[in-house]
């Protein structure tokens, strides 16, 4: 008996029918079954497959950085000093409590070298039991170092007191302000120093005596029509006097 395989008759499943045609692929082997495309690796900016960059923080950082930008890279300093006053920190104290401080200080001072002047006439006087020459000349010496002692009292008095307690002193304390410096910094005893002695004292004291009082008076004066109540010496130390 002859085989026909194309024979038209013959139905699926035939013994004799021809197996169907195996699914070719590119490669033109028959049975082939590739495998199924994996999606593509991310790429990057730098063209190398398979990087996978950070996350994202939480805002864009300029000029290309990967993490924030370090203080000062864009030029920018990282932090501006602005005046205690700009900023509402502080309420400006007004000319009348300023006069106030500076006369209860007066009379503390006052006061203070009337005692150290009682206190060293006392002690040389005893001069006087040995002669009356001997008790003048013990008692003039005893006045001049009482001088010296009233002067350097009267000097270190506001110092100590403002770093003390930051820029205030007993007549400050009584009118509710104090002495503030314009960047922020604390009130030390080498600024007050620099504010009370150096400016307010010998500055202006030897400005005062070559312009018969006027610089003191201006001095004393300049808060009323500055827009931040400063006095003088302020501008040269930049200094403010607040409320407390």
């Amino acid at each position: 008996m002859s085989e026909r395989p194309n024979d038209p008759g013959m139905t699926s499943g035939d013994p004799l029918a021809p197996e169907p045609a195996a699914p070719r692929q590119d490669s033109g082997l028959p049975g082939y079954e590739p495998d199924r495309p994996e999606p593509a690796a991310p790429r990057h900016d730098s063209g190398l497959p398979g990087y996978e960059p950070d996350r994202p923080s939480a805002g864009p950082s300029p000029a290309g950085y990967t993490s924030p930008a370090p203080p000062g890279a864009f030029g920018a300093p990282s932090h501006a000093a602005q005046s205690v006053v700009a900023t509402g920190q502080y309420q400006l104290a007004g000319w009348w409590s300023r006069v106030g401080a500076t006369l209860i200080d007066g009379l503390i001072i006052s006061v203070g070298a009337l005692l150290i002047m009682a206190i060293f006439g006392s002690v040389f006087s005893v001069g006087f039991f040995a002669s009356e020459e001997t008790g003048i000349a013990a008692l003039v010496f005893g006045l001049l170092l009482s001088v010296v002692a009233i002067a350097i009292v009267a000097l270190l008095y506001a110092p100590l007191m403002m770093d003390r307690t930051n820029g205030k002193t007993l007549g400050r304390m009584a009118m509710g302000i104090r002495v503030v410096r314009a960047n922020g910094q604390p009130m030390t005893f080498g600024w007050a120093m620099l504010r009370e002695v150096a400016v307010k004292a010998l500055l202006f004291g030897v400005a005062g005596s070559l312009t018969v009082g006027l610089a003191n008076l201006a001095d004393i004066l300049w808060p009323l029509w500055d827009d931040e109540n400063r006095a003088l010496h302020d501008f040269l130390v930049d200094t403010r006097t607040v409320r407390d």
